[in-house]
């Protein structure tokens, strides 16, 4: 109940402030690739307007008012809650300046989120990342189908005279679209759309990845990317995004490719980080489902300048009835991606069955029910030159392994997720 009122209030005071600013809106939705997408679009637009993002992952019905407001989360404390609505009230009635650009990130959770939000939100901008076919948080809806309706009502949200940059490349993107009154602008990797990355490849240093490269081809202009410490072809479809969604606020792509040049994606994302005994670690705990656990694993098999590849894998979480299935099929493409397999929590334990029934060596698949336990043992067992991929849900906390096996630990507040006082107490 207390959620709800606090949930009212910090909506009514967002209401009120956008009313009276009339900021220009871009609004990021998906199953896949989200946060990334709208930190690169702020990357891109920031230099040319004054804008605001979503901080973190803040996307849901507390978290866009947050953000519209200015304000941050107060986690447990009923006091510091009482605070934002203070702040919040005085910064929608008698605020004189405000961004003039929101970039916001856009989720559900529960069936009637993004209906809620889209009541009182109407962007000049959405951009539609992925919609797989079994999405995060489907355990909660009746379908995936059910999942992707809810996500699509940002899209109906879209102002009359709005655009919707999309992913060409995702088929059931393609499908629903089709119907869009609205401008449409795709971007793709796979096929020739508005804006088509190619030639995507791994940049090495000392032997070492140390990002990718990329060229982004738009009308008869072609422009090369750098995406500096991450890996994999999300990436380039996250940058792919922010520079088409900068050409619409005229940001050229000369210049958008220079704002990217400089910006490092968020941490968690596939980022690249020193480990323990000359090893290197992969950190993509930020979150796990199926489709981007399938690509962190391309990733790592594409790679090279290692000894050893070892996959830790956790458990997807939010999958409902579809769990068993894809922890299986996740199972079934390690062999041909790493040489070892570690496995934390119960449902992950369905990874090791499908990697055993595809050819992988019993001796070679290590499983744990606790994060804590797969970190010690692994300290032990890691060999100078091994490359490790860490992916896992939220809820299993595998950056606590990262953080045990990272060569420099004392970096962790700047580069691992969750390591802010509210995340350390749980």
């Amino acid at each position: 109940m207390l959620k709800q009122i606090v949930v009212a209030l910090l909506t009514l005071e967002a209401k009120v402030l956008l009313r009276r600013h009339k900021p220009m809106i871009i609004a990021v939705t998906g199953s896949v690739g989200k946060t990334s997408t709208k930190d690169a679009i702020f990357a891109v637009v920031k230099h040319t307007y004054r804008a605001r993002k979503s901080e973190k992952s803040f996307n849901s019905d507390l978290g866009v008012p947050l953000t519209i407001l200015g304000l941050q989360s107060a986690w447990n404390s009923p006091w510091l809650w009482l605070k934002n609505i203070s702040d919040g009230a005085y910064r929608a009635l008698f605020s004189k300046e405000y961004p003039e650009l929101l970039v916001l990130e856009m989720g559900v959770d529960r069936p009637g989120d993004m209906a809620k939000l889209t009541k009182w939100i109407k962007p000049e901008v959405v951009v539609l990342t992925r919609l797989p076919d079994v999405p995060v948080h489907v355990e909660f809806f009746a379908s995936p189908e059910a999942v992707v309706a809810e996500k699509m009502e940002l899209v109906k949200a879209l102002r009359p005279d709005g655009v919707l940059v999309y992913n060409n490349d995702d088929e059931r993107v393609r499908e629903l679209i089709e119907g869009v009154r609205q401008r449409s602008v795709g971007y793709s990797r796979y096929s020739l759309s508005d804006f088509t990355a190619s030639a995507d490849t791994v940049v090495y240093e000392d032997g070492v990845p140390a990002g990718l490269e990329f060229l982004l081809t738009h009308a008869d202009t072609n422009v090369r990317l750098s995406v500096r410490g991450s890996l994999g072809v999300q990436q380039a479809y996250n940058y792919t995004a922010a520079v088409a969604v900068g050409d619409l606020f005229k940001v050229s792509m000369s210049a958008a490719a220079a704002h990217l040049a400089e910006y490092v994606p968020p941490a968690g994302r596939m980022r690249i980080i020193p480990g323990l005994k000359e090893t290197l670690l992969l950190d993509d705990t930020y979150n796990s489902s199926p489709v981007a656990a399938e690509r962190a694993l391309l990733t790592l098999k594409e790679l090279h300048g290692h000894k050893r590849k070892i996959a830790v894998l956790g458990d997807m979480l939010e999958l409902g009835q579809f769990s068993v299935e894809e922890h299986e099929k996740l199972g079934a493409l390690v062999p041909e991606c790493a040489g070892m397999l570690v496995t934390i929590g119960v449902r992950s334990r369905k990874i090791a069955e499908g990697a055993l029934e595809h050819g992988m060596s019993e001796k070679n698949i290590l499983q744990y029910d606790t994060v804590e336990r797969a970190a010690n043992e692994l300290q032990t067992l890691i060999r100078p030159g091994d490359m490790i991929l860490v992916k896992a849900s939220q809820g299993i906390r595998a950056e606590k392994l990262v953080l045990e096996l990272m060569a420099e630990p004392d970096k962790a507040p700047e580069l691992l997720v969750r390591q802010d006082v509210a995340w350390q107490m749980r």
